[in-house]
């Protein structure tokens, strides 16, 4: 399924575009929807937007693993035996 516009579809939101705001208005209103659509790629976090570079992401090691034991007062005897 193809959802994107083809090119007789933008020529009439073109023509209509201009009949509601009036010719003298669009680089008005086309700057306004140009500063949105940056601000709202900048606010997303869009690492992909042009003139950007993508992000570095650096990983640090995993924490080593702390073991616990715990110590029972059952059967311990603290006497070391000869052989």
């Amino acid at each position: 399924m193809n959802f994107l516009p083809g090119p007789m579809e933008l020529v009439l939101i073109l023509i209509i575009v201009a009949m509601l705001f009036g010719v003298g208005k669009l680089p008005e209103v086309f700057g306004a929807v140009g500063k949105g659509i940056k601000e709202f790629r900048k606010e997303a976090g869009d690492e992909l937007s042009p003139g950007k570079s993508k992000a570095t992401v650096t990983e640090t090691p995993p924490a080593a693993p702390v073991v616990t034991t715990i110590a029972s007062t059952e059967n311990v005897d603290n006497t070391v035996k000869a052989p």
